[in-house]
């Protein structure tokens, strides 16, 4: 049941305040590119989670950063490096309330 332990750090403390959330869309469904997608991606160490959506957009990325230079940078790198995507779109947490790693087990 525990796949790890880790230390919590202090983004801000650590130069790293900014988390974005990338929607990600893509016309290519198969197999191939998802594992494609998925090696590359998990390669870029400014992204800290990764998900394969159901609804409008196709993934979600939770990518963390100093500044909105260092995200102009690593979304350089990500369409550059990722073929096939369609459309990608950016939101910048303007405030963090909540953010936990607790399951809520009963």
């Amino acid at each position: 049941m525990i796949r790890s332990r880790v230390a919590l750090l202090d983004a801000a403390k650590v130069n790293l305040g900014v988390s974005v959330f990338v929607h990600i869309k893509t016309q290519h469904h198969d197999s191939h590119w998802l594992e494609n997608f998925a090696t590359k991606v998990t390669e870029l160490k400014e992204v800290v989670e990764c998900y394969r959506m159901a609804g409008e957009w196709d993934y979600l990325l939770r990518v963390v950063v100093a500044d909105i230079q260092a995200f102009d940078e690593f979304y350089k790198v990500l369409v550059n490096r990722v073929e096939g995507i369609s459309n990608v779109t950016s939101s910048f947490a303007m405030e963090e309330i909540k953010n936990t790693t607790r399951l809520p087990l009963l």
